[in-house]
């Protein structure tokens, strides 16, 4: 059975003469191009250790299937800001699995994103763990909530932003949670 140990995240942008370009130039900016990625649903597995990109990179051949959580977005509109983000939320008790989001979405800022793919993970975690949230307080104050019930470790984000330039290239932001076995 496989289950991961390790995870990095990555975010890239790229632009190209056609959607698979710019998408290639975008894996290849967040430093994933040479895997073959398969894309997972939502979980942060039991006991899977944060990594950073260098120490995890080390551990990947070119032409391994990698599993990932991927956020992209394309466009050859100009002007059109594009946002792709993964959000994660981590339980203290790291033998129970926590939650991966992805979100990718026109005109919002990096910051609104990450945010939003944030919580989304923080609140699919804490569902599981019986934390009822109001969903009427904003993320700010359902974060220091969750940070003082105990129960959820950490949360965050990765994000990458990216305006079509005027001349309609186009245009592919990715952002990644990367699996490593």
């Amino acid at each position: 059975m496989y289950v991961p140990t390790k995870v990095f995240f990555t975010k890239g942008v790229g632009y190209g003469k056609s959607k698979l370009e710019s998408f290639e130039a975008a894996l290849r900016d967040a430093g994933i191009a040479p895997f073959n990625l398969v894309s997972v649903s939502s979980i942060f597995p039991p006991n899977c250790k944060i990594v950073s990109k260098a120490k995890a990179l080390s551990l990947l051949k070119p032409g391994q299937i990698v599993h990932t959580v991927l956020a992209k977005i394309s466009s050859n509109e100009p002007n059109r800001q594009l946002v792709a983000s993964v959000g994660y939320a981590v339980p203290k008790d790291r033998s129970r699995y926590g939650y991966l989001s992805e979100h990718e979405t026109f005109g919002q800022d990096a910051k609104t994103a990450g945010d939003f793919a944030e919580e989304l993970a923080a609140t699919m975690l804490a569902t599981t763990l019986g934390i009822k949230l109001d969903n009427t307080k904003a993320w700010h104050e359902k974060k220091e909530y969750l940070m003082i019930d105990g129960k959820i470790v950490k949360t965050s984000n990765v994000t990458k932003e990216a305006k079509v330039p005027k001349t309609g290239e186009w245009t592919t932001v990715v952002a990644a949670a990367v699996l490593i076995p």
